[in-house]
């Protein structure tokens, strides 16, 4: 099964990608799609066009995306849940169930730990996917969701026996 994980963001949606073979993990590729400042409108549509093509390039059978959490900044918090809708739009479209995950969920599904930081992600994807060049913070914080569904969907392809 391939997996892609989805950090949501209007600046940088960060995405990774994985092939599942039973326990084993292997990297297919990550990176990160980009906007500019300017109006919102063109922003998604420049995100949609980026994810669609890696989408396409891809071809993953399954999909995650990291939750929002709400902040302080209720227009920032806003944005970015346009984005997450960008993030969930592009696999919804190819008919892929979306995996929904809480930031502290993924963390405790990769490091072990719900509070670790971006360090500790950073290093346990490097252990988890040996060799892997990763693109950047968001690209790894996407392996690290596409990490978390390939165990949390094994654990329940198990129990569903």
């Amino acid at each position: 099964m391939r997996v892609m994980g989805l950090d949501p963001g209007l600046r940088a949606l960060g995405w990774g990608i994985v092939d599942v073979a039973g326990s084993k993990l292997t990297h297919v590729a990550n990176g990160i799609c980009r906007t500019n400042t300017g109006d919102l409108g063109p922003r998604l549509v420049s995100l949609y066009d980026q994810l669609h093509r890696v989408w396409a390039a891809y071809e993953p059978q399954a999909a995650a995306v990291e939750m929002t959490f709400v902040n302080k900044d209720g227009a920032g918090t806003l944005k970015l849940g346009q984005a997450r809708g960008i993030a969930m739009l592009v696999p919804s479209q190819a008919g892929i169930d979306v995996g929904e995950y809480a930031p502290n969920a993924v963390k405790k599904a990769v490091v072990g730990v719900g509070h670790a930081d971006k360090k500790q992600v950073d290093h346990m994807v490097r252990m988890q996917l040996p060799g892997v060049k990763i693109e950047g913070p968001d690209a790894a914080d996407a392996l690290a969701i596409a990490i978390c569904h390939a165990h949390i969907s094994q654990s329940r392809a198990r129990v569903m026996v």
